[in-house]
């Protein structure tokens, strides 16, 4: 009975911990926190300065003294204190606790949590992820892997006998499964995603044109004019990027089309679709009928890339659709299991008190 009422003192929260984003759902409210996986600090005090949109406004702009560090990588906690303190910042943030300082632990019962993982992570990586959730302040952190959870939050029937097919492109990593009986049959984890593309644009401009431009505009040229697949009438949309000239070190300002965008991450995309193709080489005959049915699904910020399912349809010979607002996928499905723990206790790869 205690334990009840323990319950329903606190939140318990769904984490998409993302390696460009973390998204912040709480049980019977809905998604609270959209933020940027960014934390500002002292360089050599390691005071936290700023979390999240705060901190990222400071990317590329900070004093010799502050440094703006994306504290996952890949998809993994490259910095385990800074990862704890963003995450104790979002706990408190959720349960709006008046009064005390912004970086302490709300005085309140702790909540439980579910965070997606990548499915690729190691034991050691998935072990750093429950325990800065729990030094954080979660009274248990439960993990499960990003695909099932953006299956789950696609409202996929992953505990149906008939296959269904994820691919979830974030910004660090690419998860790609097959799911059937509540079970990952075939999955790869592939460390190329949205990053990757910014740095494609980065390097074709400096290739081609000789200039330098940050991962910061790279980023906000991917979403103005990127695509995967010709457009026909909106091949021709054009942006102007700004940066330096290498060979003079002045600021220079140029035109960019879409299709010239496309040159540059289709090396990246090709490589996605490939992987694509050897899970479906690799899936057993029953449960590719089943996909060849229902079709691929496309969740994730990369689901958002122009053009990006006509690539995948055309290169597979699939249907493919994009789920409902597909950047929130893993953090709903991260709720749905909140909600049935039965669910959670079929899903979940670890977890549990400390």
């Amino acid at each position: 009975m205690f334990g009840k009422i323990w319950s329903y003192l606190s939140y318990d929260i769904g984490i998409d911990l993302g390696t460009v984003n973390t998204l912040v759902l709480v049980k019977g409210k809905g998604i609270l926190i959209r933020e940027p996986t960014v934390v500002a600090l002292h360089k050599k005090s390691r005071q936290i300065l700023a979390i999240g949109t705060e901190a990222k406004r400071m990317l590329g702009r900070t004093p010799a003294a502050i440094e703006a560090v994306r504290p996952l990588r890949d998809g993994v906690i490259s910095d385990f204190d800074t990862t704890e303190a963003m995450l104790r910042y979002f706990i408190h943030k959720v349960h709006q606790n008046p009064g005390k300082s912004k970086w302490s632990l709300p005085k309140i019962p702790k909540p439980r949590i579910v965070v997606g993982i990548p499915s690729g992570v190691t034991e050691v990586e998935r072990r750093a992820v429950q325990d800065a959730c729990l030094m954080a302040g979660a009274r248990e952190a439960y993990l499960i892997e990003e695909p099932m959870a953006a299956a789950i939050g696609a409202k996929l029937s992953v505990e149906d006998p008939e296959g269904v097919m994820i691919v979830d492109i974030g910004g660090g990593t690419t998860e790609i499964a097959v799911i059937s009986l509540g079970g990952m049959v075939i999955n790869r984890s592939l460390r190329v995603a949205g990053d990757e593309l910014d740095e494609d644009i980065v390097n074709y401009m400096r290739t081609r044109y000789g200039m330098l431009i940050g991962e910061r505009s790279a980023e906000e040229v991917k979403i103005e004019i990127g695509s995967a697949y010709p457009l026909n009438d909106k091949d021709d949309m054009v942006t102007v990027v700004r940066g330096r000239d290498l060979s003079t070190g002045l600021p220079k300002s140029l035109k960019l089309t879409a299709s010239e965008i496309r040159e540059a991450l289709t090396p990246t995309l090709s490589q996605i679709v490939g992987v694509i193709q050897e899970v479906l080489e690799e899936t057993p005959p029953e449960l590719l009928t089943d996909i060849v049915e229902t079709g691929v699904f496309l969740a994730g910020g990369g689901a958002l890339l122009r053009g990006l399912d006509k690539k995948i349809a055309e290169e597979t010979k699939l249907p493919v659709y994009i789920a409902d607002d597909p950047l929130t996928t893993v953090v709903r499905g991260c709720g749905e299991v909140l909600n049935n723990l039965d669910l959670l206790s079929k899903v979940k790869v670890t977890g549990g008190l400390r």
